[in-house]
């Protein structure tokens, strides 16, 4: 019933095909106590001034008036009889002063503001968001309360939403319907007229846009913009994540039309422009289930005894010009995205399964970074130039890594060169302050309709490094090239891949947590943080805790980003960072190699704003990308355990909040929650500095890192939420 308005239109005979006049006639019940804000009225007297007029329509209207009621925007005269909430002037607040800042909404409906501009975040009740949204840019008021010693804030103004598309379930009443939001930060519903249906049936799950929303209004009116299909679908389930972080899950058929017409010939003045490796040994390693092969690895021993090493990359740009219809489409993708089931891709698969992907037996085109190195990985030469490569063979890097670990197969020789470069590079990279973070990814093995069976976690081994190290040092060494200058001489526009310093207050947090553990992380400086984690990752590595305290430090670093002013890579300890090596999937390597190209040419600095706001954009979309696979994981975890109902299992407490407790599985990483409210044997209370619930009567005490026993009691695919409950210890 918190749709009065729309009750109001739908129950009332108040239908009109202008929505101005129905907007306007909507807002007669209310306007009722307006024009008379002194005087009380019973649902009668109402139901005559707006012209309801049968026993239903008279129903509805009382069923309005209580709605209003606990809104608080009418009040309760006397019995049977309502008046207008002309509240008591409020005690005065003191404007402390203007911010702005980003809404990060809570599933009860209010929101706390993150703000550069303060120190804490701000928090803003529901009734003062202003009809503000999760991830909205908004300017508040921050106000000094006396009620509770802390700032709260108003919003006066809402500077950019940050979506207007929300994915849900479509509950039809009557001819109207409703859009049910999935995301516990979207608290309203949207109402959806008969003629906005767009042929919904009740209960699907539909992408819905937000029209209209007036000021008197509690939410929205909607649109149906797309039936995704029916909940517990896999397809329909995977769209609907993609949909609910504004992500295609589509290609344009018209783009794969045009890339049809796309030549991969290599012609005659394609050779005579082009370095020409077709003569080397080349190879690539990627998954098992890989099909966009965007890097390959070439090896010669120089007749100096020394080691001539190309990173050979796709050469997407030569397909791919500036400002045509695939190139727009790549740019406002930014990324192709990978959930657990399918990959959504950047380019049109044409494009990034088969012209550019360096499958072996293939003359391909290339932009490389080839290198010469001691047996030590000293480079003594580099060189950065469209080549020609031919691949004599594709290796998965479970293939790969039986050749390193046997020292025998296929182009052993090769690999173990590579190997053995891999790891003196990596060791060196580590000594200068590189951090090493290897978590490892969640896979899982799906039936034919997508159900997961099993659930395995995949760790980097050395075949994993082998590749990535030289992707590193080809990332490094193009971004230092362009980067570095002489002095008093300024640096020529590009992207770079930057990641800042540690969160000093996050930092501390994690320095006071791993206490619990034992573990003592003592930086003598900003540089030794590195070490000082690295060292942590060691220790508590296969031990109970790794994965919260691997959760935890990663959540004290910043995230890194994409931008044209250069701060270096933290993380990875390079002063000179970019992202060179995946045309096929990120756009930005596709900008890097239009500047690298030019400024090869020795052409002038490219125009600085567009990349300002491109590497803006990427960073966006490669962030909702992350969240969208995130989703997609927690979504099958949740699927997975559906039939684990009863089951027991050792866990560890990886979170604490007022509502419940998280638990994460041992031996799957799987979380759920232990809802405060159904732990019925004391009354707990949250304590939020120590990270810890206490009973009141038995003072027990659950604290985060503690190992405890849990049931699985549900598994919610609709909330997305698996719901345990704790057991005594067998």
């Amino acid at each position: 019933m918190q749709y009065y308005f729309y009750l109001c239109k739908n129950y009332i005979n108040m239908e009109d095909k202008d929505n101005n006049q129905s907007n306007s006639k909507i807002n007669a019940i209310f306007n009722v106590f307006k024009s008379k804000p002194n005087q009380n009225f019973n649902y009668r007297q109402v139901a005559r001034a707006v012209g309801a007029e049968s026993d239903e329509e008279r129903r509805r209207v009382l069923e309005i008036l209580k709605e209003l009621t606990q809104q608080k925007m009418l009040r309760r005269a006397s019995q049977g009889k309502f008046r207008m909430n002309v509240q008591k002037q409020k005690q005065q607040r003191r404007i402390k002063r203007v911010i702005t800042g980003c809404v990060d909404m809570t599933a009860n409906g209010y929101a706390f503001i993150i703000s550069d501009e303060t120190e804490k975040d701000v928090f803003v009740s529901q009734h003062n968001l202003n009809h503000a949204l999760h991830n909205d840019m908004v300017k508040i008021n921050i106000y000094n309360t006396k009620r509770t010693n802390r700032f709260e804030g108003e919003v006066i103004e809402i500077v950019e939403r940050s979506k207007q598309n929300f994915v849900g379930k479509v509950e039809i009443s009557g001819k109207n319907g409703f859009l049910i939001p999935d995301s516990r930060q979207m608290p309203h519903e949207i109402f959806i007229p008969a003629d906005k249906l767009n042929n919904a049936e009740n209960g699907q799950k539909v992408v819905g846009r937000i029209t209209d929303w007036a000021k008197n209004m509690r939410s929205p009116i909607g649109e149906i913009v797309d039936v995704i299909g029916n909940p517990g679908e896999n397809d329909t389930e995977m769209h609907a994540i993609l949909a609910e972080y504004d992500l295609p899950y589509n290609f344009p058929a018209k783009l794969d039309k045009i890339a049809a017409q796309i030549n991969e010939t290599i012609t005659d003045a394609d050779y005579a422009e082009r370095r020409d490796f077709r003569g080397i040994t080349t190879f690539t390693i990627d998954p098992d289930d890989a099909k966009d092969f965007d890097d390959a690895l070439s090896l010669r021993i120089m007749n100096n005894g020394k080691y001539e090493i190309g990173v050979h990359i796709a050469d997407v740009t030569h397909y791919v010009l500036p400002d045509t219809p695939i190139d727009k489409e790549a740019a406002e993708r930014a990324t192709s995205i990978y959930l657990v089931d399918r990959t959504i891709p950047m380019l049109p698969e044409r494009l990034s399964n088969f012209i550019c992907s360096l499958r072996p037996n293939e003359e391909k085109l290339c932009f490389s970074a080839v290198f010469q190195m001691d047996e030590k990985a000293n480079i003594t030469s580099e060189w950065f130039g469209r080549t020609v490569i031919y691949s004599n063979r594709r290796f998965t890097y479970d293939e790969a890594q039986q050749i390193i670990e046997s020292k025998q197969g296929d182009l052993s020789s090769e690999i173990l060169i590579l190997d053995k470069l891999a790891k003196i590079l990596r060791a060196k990279r580590f000594k200068a302050g590189a951090m090493n973070f290897e978590r490892s990814e969640p896979k899982f093995i799906l039936d034919k309709k997508g159900k997961p069976l099993n659930l395995y976690f995949k760790e980097s081994k050395d075949s994993n490094n082998l590749i990535e190290e030289f992707m590193l040092l080809a990332n490094c060494k193009v971004a230092q090239y362009i980067g570095k200058t002489e002095k008093n001489k300024k640096p020529k526009t590009f992207v770079y891949r930057v990641h800042d310093t540690p969160d000093e207050t996050k930092f501390n947090k994690l320095k006071e947590f791993v206490k619990r553990f034992g573990y003592d992380v003592k930086p003598a400086s900003e540089k030794d943080i590195s070490r000082e984690l690295n060292r942590l990752m060691k220790d508590v590595k296969d031990k109970p805790e790794a994965n919260l305290v691997e959760t935890l430090a990663l959540r004290s670093m910043a995230k890194a980003t994409y931008s044209t002013d250069n701060i270096g890579h933290y993380g990875l300890a390079f002063p000179f960072y970019t992202h060179f090596t995946s045309p096929i999937r990120r756009y930005p390597d596709m900008m890097v190699h239009r500047l690298l190209a030019q400024y090869i040419a020795n052409a002038k600095s490219a125009e600085k704003n567009y990349y300002n706001e491109m590497c803006k954009h990427s960073s966006m979309m490669e962030q909702r990308a992350t969240d969208a696979e995130r989703a997609s994981i927690k979504y099958k975890m949740v699927e997975f355990m559906q039939d684990k109902t009863g089951c027991r299992y050792e866990g560890i407490i990886t979170g604490v909040t007022e509502w419940g407790i998280y638990v994460e599985i041992c031996e799957n990483k799987i979380e759920g929650m232990v809802s405060i409210r159904g732990m019925n044997d004391d009354y707990y209370c949250f304590d939020e500095e120590n990270y810890c619930v206490t009973g009141r009567m038995h003072n027990k005490k659950y604290t985060l890192g503690d190992k405890v026993c849990i049931k699985v009691i549900r598994s919610d695919l609709e909330r997305k939420q698996i719901d345990f409950m704790m057991i005594a210890e067998e």
